[in-house]
């Protein structure tokens, strides 16, 4: 993907036409039809440009502008409008607009001004870290235990080298994070860090995903797609469960490995690409080959630099800063001020085993935000994990209890379905079907 942009505009017709020329230059495209949804979604994704309507059903685009500059520094806004006015566009330009175009008029130049815009957002992104000292690299990395120490360590010397790495460890332990820190570590973090997670396809798509495909390669292959291994030239490519990898796509990632070259499916000529890579697994990568799952000689050539990545349960004195942490990240995102939090409701996470690791703790950090009474964090908004019995009445029957949560989540998600089923865990059509049952909608 070049990068993510957002369509603002309440004129469906032209918003879904924009996504649609967008999507076909390879950007990854969502759609918004009002600044109140526009906003969340900002809240809930990363992005690089957004294309905004100066008119818009809740808001002026002008002087959103001003509001989603001063939240997202980064971003670069380009406004579109009906009606050319030349006072607006100084005042959006002001307001630090990207661009001011007319609709219509100015269709031709969409395409070549967001690759520009493009082009400032990486700019942006390298000032603040220059101003800031923030980066995406190993200051994400949280933690003071013995364990995470040794892994960040390592980390940070093999980042300055072009050697490949492979992290292990048990699911939710961080190995994106590592990988995404050790690439902005390297001489290649200017370049694209791309990342896919093999368990999540299947071979097919797995592999045109990787190596790219021509038009017609295959059903449903209307035009030539870039693989990530091409979208990772002179940068670096994570490939997350490789163990996951079939068996013969692993022999074609081998020989990429080996010769920096790769054929895109239905096509005949051979590309080139200089890639670092980083994988990473949960699995016992020996034990895989001695059953004959996975190439022994993919495992020398992944295996140059192994780090490995402590479980949660060895190295819970790092548990309360990480709760910490995220107490903070759902706290700013929910605006949430003077929140309480009591003893007790570290000492309950300290009980668990935390088998998810990070990952699990970050979720029921969510939740727990989600279900807390009073803007105080306590044992009792951390119903999975306290020993505390529920009392039984019939205000708190499962299906009562069952109706409270889903309004909760719905309350925390601004309305927004997909994200709330998520966090609840359940499909968006089980959502559907209960705020049915409920009469929530």
């Amino acid at each position: 993907m070049h990068g993510n942009i957002l369509i603002i505009d309440d004129e469906i017709k032209l918003l879904k036409l924009l996504g649609m020329i967008l999507s076909q230059e390879d950007f990854n495209v969502k759609e918004a039809s009002t600044a109140r949804s526009a906003m969340t979604m900002l809240e809930q994704h990363e992005f690089d440009v957004v294309l905004c309507d100066v008119r818009l059903p809740d808001a002026f685009g002008v002087e959103l502008v001003k509001s989603v500059k001063t939240k997202y520094p980064h971003l670069e806004i380009i406004l579109m409008t009906a009606f050319g006015n030349i006072t607006d566009a100084v005042q959006a330009m002001r307001n630090g607009a990207y661009d001011y175009l007319v609709k219509g008029d100015d269709n031709e130049k969409i395409i070549p001004l967001v690759y520009k815009a493009l082009e400032k957002v990486k700019d942006n992104r390298s000032k603040i870290v220059q101003k800031t000292g923030i980066s995406k690299g190993f200051e994400q990395i949280i933690g003071t235990s013995p364990s995470i120490l040794q892994s960040k360590k390592l980390a940070e010397k093999v980042a300055l080298t072009d050697a490949a790495v492979l992290l292990t460890g048990e699911t939710g332990t961080g190995k994106e994070v590592f990988a995404n820190a050790i690439h902005e570590g390297s001489g290649r973090k200017k370049n694209n860090f791309v990342a896919i997670n093999c368990s999540a396809f299947s071979k097919e798509i797995l592999e045109s995903e990787l190596f790219g495909h021509k038009q017609g390669a295959f059903t449903g292959a209307v035009k030539d797609k870039k693989g990530l291994i091409e979208e990772a030239n002179e940068g670096t490519l994570f490939l997350d469960e490789i163990g996951e990898m079939p068996i013969d796509l692993q022999a074609k990632l081998l020989r990429v490995l080996e010769t920096g070259e790769f054929i895109k499916m239905g096509e005949t000529k051979v590309s080139k690409s200089d890639f670092r890579l980083i994988a990473a697994t949960n699995r016992d990568l020996e034990d895989e080959i001695k059953q004959g799952h996975f190439r022994e000689d993919l495992y020398f050539r992944l295996n140059v630099f192994e780090i490995h990545l402590p479980p949660l349960r060895e190295r819970k004195e790092d548990l309360k800063v990480l709760a910490k942490n995220f107490i903070d990240v759902f706290s700013r995102k929910l605006h949430l001020s003077d929140l309480q939090v009591s003893p007790d409701y570290y000492k309950t996470l300290e009980k668990n085993d935390w088998k998810g690791n990070i990952r699990e703790l970050r979720n029921a950090v969510e939740r727990s935000l989600i279900l807390m009474e009073n803007n105080t964090l306590d044992t009792e908004s951390l119903p999975h994990y306290s020993d505390k019995p529920i009392p039984e009445s019939d205000s708190l029957s499962i299906r009562s209890l069952e109706k409270i949560h889903i309004q909760k989540v719905l309350q925390y998600t601004k309305g927004n379905k997909a994200e709330a089923a998520r966090l609840l865990e359940i499909g968006i059509a089980t959502l559907y079907r209960k705020l049915e049952e409920y009469s929530l909608r």
